[in-house]
């Protein structure tokens, strides 16, 4: 009976570890079931199907729009995100195809993607989920309470743009000079020359970090994009974000915004960061895609309203950062459907960026590589990168190529005769020169000083005209 008692007491009364170890685990479970992402207290079923969405009754009342939600099936879990919330049930546009959904199966909400970059994401290529792509070690991925994620500084919280730099492509550097932070449009048709220069842009030795969004790209090029045209060196320090054309328009969609995320992640640290996007319009196709499936009216040519609410939405979280922070300088790319560069996205991007850049079908037929058309491209912060020398010198330039240009049917008809308007005869003796020296490819170096090379160009082909 002693011997009992003393069992009886000591389970009563059991030492202060093995009290301390009981509480913790107590302290864990509790944590467990108090955590409303570990314990799903509700849940939906899927009530019907279409080819870009699927219906769920159930979640209505605790879900909330930009949710992701977990759909099982007998293809697995699967994900995708509400768009669209009513009464009775909500709409889900899957990130995988919504064709392996089923009716009656299970979706549980997951709240809000949560993007929690870190340093080492730097030459790595993602999804739009952030799940690697290119066949390396798993991303390293912080805790989302040790990331802080910066809202977009507000209209008087940014630093003033002011400081330019030099992007390497002469007719760039020359006649849309850029500045840090500054958000500039490459407006092209398709086969142009748009990648391209998007990637010649992308290797400026300017910035610490580099963002990469590709929209609706072909598969096929990917790679060779990254690799080829980009390059080793440059990837050391870019972020990849790719959603390919065949991919659902989910990812599309939700790819700019994981890029953004990345950019807003670097330009907090204090980085500055270049942000590569091509193509918004792609991004516009996405959203249009989405909003139709849910019901919503084309108003501009087939592009629901909150398209051009979710443009401007995008592109003003680039820019300059707050005081002490970095700052985002925005290349974007505007896939103008049928050579009009009035489209409907074309226009609304025009109006919302600081500057555009137009490359033209008829100088790309040429051969003359960029194809950027001087005399329609404009940088609206060129005067902050121009010094007063360099500003007469281009308003000069311009001046001559638009009288070069406007002449160019009556010489072709021969009407043109040299000796009777000066300025002419300067134009036409120097103008194939400009564009001579204008001409670039990615496989030339880089222009550390374009006004020098071509002034250098120019003497030394004029000096040696006048030679022979």
């Amino acid at each position: 009976m002693t011997t009992g008692s003393s069992l009886l007491r000591a389970s009563e009364n059991p030492p202060d570890t093995e009290r301390t170890d009981r509480l913790a685990a107590l302290e864990r479970v509790w944590r467990r079931f108090d955590d409303p992402q570990a314990l799903l207290a509700r849940g939906g079923r899927v009530a019907e199907i279409s080819p870009t969405h699927y219906k769920v009754r159930g979640l209505s009342g605790i879900a909330r729009l930009g949710d992701i939600v977990e759909q099982r099936g007998k293809a697995g879990a699967r994900r995708g995100e509400i768009v669209k919330i009513g009464s009775d049930e909500v709409v889900v546009a899957p990130f995988e195809r919504s064709a392996d959904a089923g009716i009656g199966d299970a979706v549980f909400r997951r709240g809000p993607l949560a993007i929690t970059p870190h340093v080492s994401w730097r030459g790595r290529a993602i999804d739009a989920l952030t799940r690697v792509i290119d066949g390396g070690p798993p991303l390293i991925r912080p805790n989302a309470a040790e990331v802080a994620h910066g809202a977009t500084p507000g209209a008087l919280a940014r630093q003033r743009v002011g400081t330019g730099f030099l992007t390497g492509v002469r007719v760039i550097d020359i006649f849309t000079p850029l500045c840090f932070g500054q958000r500039l449009g490459i407006f092209a048709g398709s086969g142009v020359g748009k990648s391209t220069l998007l990637a010649m842009l992308a290797g400026a030795a300017a910035f610490d970090t580099v963002v990469v969004a590709l929209i609706g790209e072909r598969g096929r090029e990917v790679r060779e994009f990254l690799e080829d045209t980009i390059g080793a060196q440059s990837m050391a320090k870019t972020v990849a974000v790719v959603a390919t054309s065949d991919e659902s328009a989910m990812m599309r969609r939700r790819a700019p915004d994981t890029a953004m995320c990345v950019a807003e992640h670097f330009r907090d640290q204090g980085h500055r960061v270049l942000l590569v996007l091509d193509s918004v319009t792609r991004f516009a196709h996405a959203l249009r895609e989405v909003a139709t499936g849910t019901g919503e009216p084309p108003v501009a040519r087939g592009y629901p309203a909150s398209v051009f609410t979710d443009l401007p939405k995008l592109l003003e979280r680039a820019g300059p950062g707050a005081e002490g922070k970095g700052s985002i300088t925005a290349i974007i790319s505007v896939l103008v459907d049928g050579d009009d560069h009035n489209d409907p996205v074309a226009d609304s991007v025009r109006g919302i960026l600081d500057g555009h850049v137009v490359l033209d079908r008829a100088l790309a037929e040429q051969g003359r590589y960029p194809p950027v058309n001087p005399l329609s491209s404009i940088s609206r912060l060129a005067d902050k990168a121009w010094s007063a020398e360099q500003r007469m010198l281009v308003t000069k330039l311009k001046s001559m190529i638009a009288r070069f240009e406007d002449t160019r049917d009556i010489r072709l008809l021969g009407a043109y005769q040299s000796g009777a308007d000066a300025e002419l005869d300067n134009a036409v003796r120097q103008v194939p020169l400009i564009y001579e020296a204008l001409t670039q490819s990615p496989r030339d170096r880089a222009s550390a000083d374009p006004f020098a090379d071509l002034a250098r160009h120019l003497k030394g082909k004029l000096n040696g005209d006048q030679g022979d």
